[in-house]
């Protein structure tokens, strides 16, 4: 078969599109990731007494010639300044900016050391009153309710239902439905914002005083709840997607089924179980799309398969007929133009009727290229269900879908068509597994609330569970806190055990699910 020029540079635009695509996570907003650096451990405490302000050495040059820029000044060219008689005039804004470094540092005692002989020597200037200010940030951080725990979740607005689903299951997972529970929820209603997302932490650590905070499901939420969470020193356990989100700081932890994980799992049991080797990907152009396209076509690679197609498609389309011609090659007649003059004075010869000959589409004489074992559809079930519709329509069969947790829902039986059997999707639960028919949270989700909890709700549950075990177990502070989440080690959630990755990702068992007899079902499939 003879491809023409135009068909490759479809191909490689459609490709170069993808491969260049931006990743995100979470409840997605943006398009765009914004790639940040692992932060560094935090240095070693200093000594809770501050050493003697030195004079400055040899290799320490302070003039008063120009005034220097105290706040970019590393500490020990700080206290060397402030022992120099040439800085007396500086001698206060040294000293915020020493209380400010320690309050980086998060040693909040020496950084009170400061900001105390800077009042004690000024009661005048600027710098006097933001070291008041300062003092009154910390004396508001040292004020910790370990019984309260902070809860930040959009519960109105466009996600707001996702939000009050996600609350349901935390009370659950602090006791609070049996109405006996010691433990109590301050909560943010974010609406989505960003900004809300940020304040709200301030007023949670500040005004209630928690222990640790749940939520922050989007993207932008997420990004904007952890930076400002890490410079308050409260541990944040997000429920978002967001790629990189726990790089921001050594304060925030994330449960959540990330694409790279569902991914990871999929491809394995795609090409260990079922042998696949090539696949073709179909996409919505949007920032979850984008992010799975990519991840998948990272890891297909990485273990040695093939992408031989690539699709994107508007998320908003009902329509996906030219998509799904456009991936098996029958949209374009001038990429296989000879094959086409070849099929049509064919197909001519058999047809009499002129009509006929006349009313012939390209798709009704091209043959589909399907030189892929698998078509990878990261969407919803729905969108999924049209396009396995548009697929059987240009000829596509014999081939697997394969998908995310997206998938795992009650309607997605009627909305399989022809790949009944043919669906590979991933989730970090099955309905019909023994773990989840012996789940207590399920038992009791499904009685209170009278319908299944998603993947949404089991993790919001299990992350009050978490915090409501350590704190049971006697941690009373923020540190503790942190420090027992990061060395959480098979605690038993909702359906399976539950581990800290030293990223601070919470590790669960995933499921391989396919679709028998109309019913989802798990694999026996072990990575």
């Amino acid at each position: 078969m003879k491809i023409v020029v135009t068909l490759l540079v479809s191909f490689i635009v459609t490709s170069c599109a993808l491969r260049s695509g931006s990743r995100s996570g979470g409840i997605y907003d943006q398009p765009t990731r914004v790639n940040r650096p692992s932060l560094q451990p935090l240095p070693p405490k200093r000594p809770v007494n501050p050493p003697p302000l030195l004079a400055p050495d040899a290799n320490t040059v302070l003039t008063t010639s120009t005034t220097p820029d105290w706040q970019s000044l590393p500490t020990e060219q700080l206290r060397a300044a402030y022992s120099n008689p040439e800085n007396t005039a500086y001698r206060s804004e040294i000293l915020f900016r020493l209380g400010e470094q320690e309050m980086v540092r998060r040693n909040t005692e020496l950084a009170t050391q400061y900001f105390n002989q800077l009042i004690a020597t000024d009661v005048t200037s600027v710098w006097s009153q933001e070291a008041k200010n300062n003092l009154a940030l910390l004396a508001s951080l040292s004020r910790v309710s370990p019984l309260t725990i902070g809860v930040l979740l959009p519960l109105s607005g466009r996600t707001g239902a996702v939000g009050q689903r996600a609350l349901k299951a935390i009370q659950m997972g602090l006791g609070l439905h049996y109405g006996s529970s010691n433990f109590k929820i301050a909560l943010v209603d974010t609406q989505g914002n960003l900004d809300k997302a940020r304040r709200g932490v301030e007023r949670l650590v500040r005004e209630d005083n928690v222990v640790a905070i749940i939520g922050a499901l989007s993207s932008r939420e997420a990004e904007s709840a952890a930076l400002k969470a890490d410079e308050l020193g409260t541990p944040l356990i997000t429920l978002s997607q967001k790629s990189g989100v726990t790089e921001l700081s050594p304060f925030i932890f994330r449960n959540s089924l990330t694409p790279e994980m569902q991914i990871h799992h999929l491809v394995h049991t795609a090409m260990n179980q079922y042998g696949m080797k090539k696949f073709a990907i179909m996409f919505p152009n949007d920032p979850y799309g984008i992010e799975s396209a990519n991840v998948f076509w990272d890891e297909v690679m990485a273990r040695g398969g093939e992408i031989t197609a690539a699709q994107t498609y508007d998320p908003a389309a009902t329509d996906f007929r030219h998509a799904a011609q456009r991936l098996v090659g029958t949209f374009y007649i001038e990429a296989r133009l000879e094959e086409y003059k070849a099929k049509q004075k064919e197909f001519s010869q058999k047809v009499k009727n002129r009509s006929s000959r006349e009313n012939l589409n390209a798709e009704d004489i091209l043959p589909p290229i399907v030189n892929f074992d698998a078509i990878f559809i990261p969407d919803s079930a729905k969108n999924m269900g049209q396009i396995s519709a548009f697929l059987s329509f240009v000829g596509v069969k014999d081939v697997h879908l394969l998908g995310t947790n997206l998938w795992n829902g009650p309607g997605l039986p009627r909305r399989a068509g022809q790949f009944q059997n043919s669906l590979l999707f991933v989730d970090g639960f099955a309905q019909n597994s023994a773990a989840t028919k012996n789940s207590r949270f399920i038992t009791e989700f499904k009685s209170l609330f009278k319908n299944d909890p998603t993947m949404m709700e089991i993790q919001a549950y299990e992350s009050a569970l978490i915090l409501r075990g350590l704190i049971l177990k006697g941690a009373s502070s923020r540190s503790e806190v942190r420090n027992g989440l990061i060395s959480m080690q098979n605690f038993p959630g909702a359906v399976s055990q539950l581990t800290m990755s030293s990223d601070r990702e919470v590790l669960r068992p995933l499921f391989s699910l396919t679709l028998r007899k109309g019913e989802v079902i798990p694999l026996d499939v072990s990575e």
